[in-house]
């Protein structure tokens, strides 16, 4: 057979390191999956049931391996589809590469069917972006997409018509200029210089052996960075906030943190931020600035890999560009010693605080706490597991509820915050670490947006584990609604509460229902057991709030408007927080 542009297309893939494409065909992308057919041995395709999970499984991937991650859609519908996914990808800083079909070139601009100019609808979440008009351009734009997505953290677009994908691999119609070929050796990406300059440094120092209050507030950049985290708090006696993507960087037992911050973080790193002199910010760029100091009230040093975002969230006295391992490396020695009066009283704020959220996992609730059934999971987990979760108050319970310890693992969508990617990034993670633990801990709602993915899971037999929050509700929008002042309103899905173990079971997983507290321990750990894809859907209280670590008065004031403007559930509501604030003092 004659050796078609879309093989090229592969081979490059391949070379790169790429083992896997994430993808749903369809007859705008006919020719590439042919040339996915006869490369099978280089390049696995992961047939996928929907276009937004497979976008959501490159970006799993790419976040949980630090290696690129390739999804493929056919053309109008089908790249319309990666959007979503491609946005968490975008907002998260994770390489990514989306191919998509195209109308043959004979036809563009003519209203043809399917006919959108998918390049022309990503301008916004890419930072490359080419139709290919040449098949002889394939080779050399492959490379640059790859080495754009490396170098700017974010998704690179390719889209190739019909006639182009099917034509011969050398055709060159026009022959004007010579066409642009990379070198027959294997490509690379040369990362940029790691450690920040020597200035910098000093600077950075300077300002950090001043403090007399300081703190750390750390993210996903600085995930590969254990070691040098907890060497940089020993050395300041800074207590350590965590972003919720950065929730790994870091055991949760460590005596240096005091958890995450903003709604979904704890009381003592919300104290922490308004006592700080200064705060060291290292691989994150936190986007909730009312939960940052205000501007100028204290001095701030920032450790960013991309000079772009440093000084972006709050006024930064000395931005040092550099990676975070490679910095707190070079910066180690220049810091001296201070004594930990600061972080003991942290540490004693932190014991008390996990007291309280231990109180919260209390088994004998009626209906299930939430609270209790992230901690079956915490307790039943290895320590290697990756748990991936998706938004809403499910994130809430995994911040609080799901500890990091040994090799653990989380990831959700952080910056984009959308539903449904938990079970795909399960999906992805799962097939990159086959070895390991994956557990998806997901809402309702958001398993119900993509639950084809179970399936998916079952017919490549990765055997995922999937725990479902069940409160038939759109739990975060129904206290989000209250906090505005306003009663809740089209939050609560009508009865009957759904039993998602049916649809496991149908596509030839393990199922479990779970009602009762009782019959919890027991189902998680047949699920954890069971040698393939697994799910347990609990139902828990739907009335159980995810309170803020630190309750402004304003938040309080909002919620009381709510009650007294008609609260529809303010009964049930009332009670469980009754409840909630008996079990923190002790029952």
């Amino acid at each position: 057979m004659a050796r078609i542009a879309s093989e090229s297309l592969i081979e490059r893939l391949a070379a790169w390191g790429v083992d896997t494409v994430f993808g749903l065909p369809g007859d705008g992308i006919n020719g590439i999956m042919e040339g996915l057919r006869r490369h099978q041995d280089k390049v696995r395709f992961l047939l996928v049931h929907h276009e937004e999970a497979a976008a959501f499984m490159a970006t799993g991937h790419a976040k949980a391996t630090g290696r690129i991650g390739v999804c493929l859609a056919t053309s109008g519908p089908g790249g319309v589809h990666l959007l979503n996914g491609l946005y968490d990808a975008k907002l998260d800083h994770v390489p990514v590469l989306a191919i998509t079909g195209m109308q043959e070139t004979s036809v563009l601009g003519t209203g043809y069917q399917q006919e959108v100019h998918l390049e022309r609808l990503y301008e916004d979440v890419t930072v490359y972006n080419e139709m290919i008009y040449n098949p002889v351009q394939l080779p050399a734009l492959v490379d640059i997409a790859i080495r754009t997505a490396y170098a700017r953290r974010g998704v690179a677009h390719l889209t190739v018509p019909n006639d182009i994908q099917v034509a011969p691999a050398d055709a060159d119609p026009w022959e004007h200029v010579a066409p642009a070929r990379p070198p027959e050796t294997a490509p690379v990406y040369l990362k940029p210089p790691a450690r920040p300059r020597e200035a910098d440094l000093e600077q950075a120092a300077a300002v950090l052996n001043s403090a007399e209050r300081p703190a750390m507030l750390v993210g996903a950049g600085a995930l590969h960075a254990r070691e040098e985290v907890i060497a940089t708090a020993e050395r300041l006696g800074a207590p350590v906030i965590k972003t919720l993507p950065g929730k790994a960087v870091i055991p949760d037992d460590s005596p240096y943190t005091t958890g995450g911050i903003g709604l979904l973080g704890t009381r003592p790193s919300e104290e922490l931020v308004d006592d700080v002199d200064v705060l060291f910010m290292v691989g994150t760029n936190f986007p909730y600035t009312k939960h940052l100091p205000p501007p100028g009230k204290v001095k701030v040093v920032q450790l960013e890999v991309d000079p772009s975002r440093a000084g972006v969230r709050i006024p930064t006295d000395v931005p040092v560009i550099g990676d975070a391992k490679e910095g707190l490396r070079a910066l180690l020695p220049l810091l001296t010693p201070h004594d930990h009066v600061h972080l003991q009283k942290y540490q004693e704020k932190m014991r008390s605080w996990r007291s309280n959220m231990e109180a919260l996992e209390n088994p004998k609730r009626d209906p299930i706490a939430p609270q209790y059934l992230m901690s079956v999971i915490d307790d039943l987990a290895t320590d290697d597991a990756i748990l991936t979760c998706d938004s809403g108050t499910i994130a809430t319970w995994a911040a609080r509820h799901w500890t990091i310890r040994g090799n653990r693992g989380f990831y959700l969508s952080g910056n984009l915050a959308t539903m449904a990617p938990g079970l795909p990034y399960a999906v992805a993670m799962q097939h990159a670490f086959p070895g390991r633990q994956v557990i998806a801990f997901v809402g309702d709602g958001g398993f119900a947006m993509l639950m084809a993915e179970f399936l998916t899971a079952a017919q490549h037999n990765l055997p995922i584990k999937v725990v479902i929050n069940d409160n038939n509700s759109l739990g975060q929008i129904l206290w989000e609604q209250m906090v505005l002042g306003y009663p809740e309103h089209g939050v609560r899905f009508n009865e009957p509460w759904p039993d998602f173990s049916v649809w496991a079971r149908a596509c030839h997983g393990f199922g479990a229902k779970v009602t009762r507290a009782a019959d919890l321990t027991a189902a998680v750990s047949e699920a954890l057991a069971h040698d393939g894809p697994a799910l347990v859907d609990v139902n828990v209280d739907p009335n159980e709030p995810p309170m803020p670590g630190k309750v402004t008065y304003q938040q309080a004031k909002k919620f009381t408007e709510a009650f007294l403007r008609g609260q529809p559930h303010k009964a049930s509501i009332a009670t469980t927080l009754f409840k909630d604030r008996i079990q923190q003092m002790g029952d």
